[in-house]
């Protein structure tokens, strides 16, 4: 028997944690494995990397640009990041959650705090760790992307960051990648059976109960 047809409003899945703990991965995988989840293209005043494409991985625009949408309040957040700016495009975020689709964030926890004073209830907040800082050390040098200082620069901020855990709803230690990824999916797949993100469950009930 199939199962019948619940409107559903759509979420927002917050992945944060500190630069080389798994996040990006993370995502990856998940968008791979769940069609419902959209990722979200945050702006960014950052240069782009030769292996990122404009629009996919971030919308890369200067200071100008950026200063104009936060004038417009255009952002659903937005955030100062080693040196460079990073918001949130808030039209793109309504139009996915209004159609019942779910839309992943890879942001810090700057961002997910003006998020969560923004949509709350429309909000799941994932905080990952690292198993150990020689690990994420590690994985830091192994991206091959950055100089030693900076290297050294994320390093110190780590700590900082992941003082920020406990602002999450869950946390998910990143030992091992493929564990993470179902543990997340398994976070995902409860939240959306959530009674109240069931926006057509209430009619469901109605009609099995007519005439009861």
């Amino acid at each position: 028997m199939t199962e019948p047809s619940i409107v559903r409003r759509g979420l927002m899945l917050v992945l944060s944690s500190p630069s080389g703990a798994g996040k990006t991965t993370i995502s990856r995988k998940l968008l791979d494995l769940e069609p419902d989840l959209v990722m979200s293209v945050s702006a960014t005043t950052r240069p782009r990397r030769p292996s990122e494409v404009d629009g996919v991985d971030y919308r890369f625009i200067d200071d100008v640009a950026f200063d104009e949408m936060v004038k417009r309040d255009a952002f659903l957040e937005h955030a100062e990041v080693f040196g460079h700016r990073y918001g949130t495009p808030r039209a793109l975020v309504e139009q996915v959650l209004g159609k019942g689709r779910d839309m992943l964030f890879d942001i810090d926890w700057q961002g997910t705090r003006q998020i969560a004073a923004r949509m709350r209830d429309d909000l799941i907040t994932v905080f990952v760790l690292p198993p150990s800082k020689a690990e994420l050390e590690r994985r830091l040098r192994a991206r091959q992307q950055d100089s030693d200082a900076v290297v050294q620069g994320r390093m110190a901020k780590a700590n900082a960051e992941m003082a920020h855990w406990d602002e999450y709803d869950y946390v998910v230690v990143n030992a091992d990648v493929q564990d993470s990824v179902a543990t997340v999916r398994a976070i995902l797949a409860a939240e959306r059976r959530r009674r109240v993100r069931q926006t057509g469950l209430a009619g469901f009930v109605a009609r099995l109960t007519d005439g009861a």
